[in-house]
């Protein structure tokens, strides 16, 4: 093997990892100076760590990369490798998607926790944290939302690392609580909840809004849940992750361990980075709504020039399992917009439409249990120019069932809607509020036109498996 010369030798260790040139290295002088060239080491930590420049743990810059890796090795010894990785690569994840789309974020993030502080939190709450969890307050302490920007006119603060979704006066916007709020967050709901011989619960997430919507990690066996309406008087709770992939929660040889936090935490960078879901604006206020804006979990239709789009959402916190109907509360998201070529109604061409009839069909299964038709939505006949932002509306949905589906269609008026007001011998624009009289539509020419445009969509939805 010495024959093969360095260049060979630096290909064949790039390919064997940084453990095993730790152990050729011990093999001779030559395989000793081999394994320490630090190009090779320096591939380790980009591979490894998405490292740039040898940095360690701290942030401070190391001799060399060699260095740096058996600084983070050493940091990290009391877990599997392979978890160190995988949560270093979770979180680089997620700065990079807010550095991108969402920085302000980014300020509200704390630096990693210390095991010592770890080992307090343990001790103050007499139990054990999860290895992957544990882990991923090792490299970000949760939120200090104290450290972000935004509008006094929020009801708490839009800069959640989670995100959230509003409907009718309810607005959710959940993160990722640090340590000391844990702590305190766990002591003044969990012990009243839970008694101190059930299971080990503790607070890891929270809505920073007057509406409630708390995720307690169970210690015991690693899962996720979310609390129901029924959270505080019968301690209902649902499971955010399938339990068959929660793995070896607590044993540091395992390196296939996973625990829901870790998992929901992957899923929802996936989402963020796949264009699922995004950051809105609503009010001038930007937050990561959690309504699905691609499909299959996002319905899209486009007729005439006219695109609504619709998905869905399940709302745990309203929800309540021990009701024999309207179990399951569930809010959708409504998006109507004018594509830049106008509304094409037989070859003519509008500069707007106007919203004019719904007609909604609310299925449980295939079993039809409501059918809507009425003018407008929530009360507004939105008037669509191309190039204007979308009318965004929520409206929400209770039933006895898990799944379902919303199918239906709007019909707007090319132009805008007019009503002839006789005795003033002029039309009166009617922007708010459809009245029963005959209306028209206005186009360029100022002609009466009867012709309607319905897109029609359907919308499934459900708790997830």
């Amino acid at each position: 093997m010495e024959s093969v010369g360095g260049l060979a030798m630096h290909e064949i260790l790039s390919k064997l990892g940084a453990r095993e040139t730790a152990i050729v290295s011990c093999v001779s002088r030559n395989f000793e100076e081999w394994a320490s060239d630090d190009s090779l080491w320096a591939e380790f930590c980009a591979r490894d760590l998405n490292l740039s420049s040898p940095l360690d743990p701290l942030g401070n810059l190391a001799p060399s990369f060699k260095t740096a890796y058996q600084a983070w090795r050493k940091s990290f010894l009391m877990y599997s490798w392979p978890l160190v990785v995988r949560v270093k690569t979770c979180w680089g994840r997620i700065i990079t998607w807010l550095d991108a789309n969402f920085p302000e974020v980014v300020p509200t993030l704390c630096k990693g926790a210390t095991e010592d502080e770890l080992d307090s939190l343990e001790k103050s709450l007499k139990l054990k944290l999860p290895l992957p969890t544990r882990l991923l307050y090792r490299f970000c302490n949760g939120q200090n939302l104290a450290q972000g920007e935004f509008a006094p006119s929020f009801p708490g603060s839009p800069l959640g690392l989670i995100g959230g979704y509003s409907f009718y006066g309810h607005l959710v916007n959940v993160c990722l609580l640090p340590l000391d709020l844990v702590i305190s967050v766990t002591g003044d709901i969990c012990d009243h909840l839970f008694p101190s011989a059930g299971p080990k619960y503790v607070v890891v997430a929270a809505s920073t809004t007057e509406s409630e919507k708390y995720f307690f990690l169970n210690c015991a066996n690693g899962q996720l849940y979310v609390g129901t309406r029924n959270l505080f008087q019968d301690r209902e709770m649902l499971p955010c992750v399938p339990p068959e992939l929660i793995h070896s929660i607590h044993d540091a040889g395992d390196c296939q361990q996973q625990d829901a936090m870790l998992l929901w935490l992957e899923e929802h960078i996936r989402r963020l980075e796949s264009g699922m879901i995004k950051v809105r604006v609503e009010n001038n206020i930007r937050s990561i709504n959690l309504f699905p804006e691609e499909p299959p979990l996002c319905s899209t239709a486009v007729t005439n020039g006219v695109q609504v789009r619709a998905s869905a959402l399940f709302v745990p916190e309203y929800s309540d399992l021990q009701l024999e109907s309207d179990k399951y509360f569930f809010t959708y998201s409504i998006r109507m917009s004018l594509k830049p070529e106008g509304c094409i109604v037989d070859g003519m061409r509008f500069g707007s439409c106007q919203l004019y009839w719904r007609h909604w069909i609310i299925r449980e299964n295939d079993e039809i249990v409501s059918d809507v038709n009425g003018e407008a939505v929530i009360g507004k006949h939105p008037l669509l120019h191309p190039g204007d932002k979308e009318f965004v509306y929520q409206s929400c949905s209770s039933q006895c069932l898990s799944q379902g589906s919303i199918e239906g269609s709007f019909t707007f008026v090319p132009g805008r809607i007019l009503r002839q007001d006789k005795l003033l011998g002029q039309a009166v624009d009617v922007e708010g509020c459809l009245s029963s009289l005959p209306f028209t539509c206005q186009h360029q020419n100022h002609h009466p036109l009867i012709l309607l445009v319905q897109s029609h969509l359907h919308l499934a939805y459900g708790i997830p498996d």
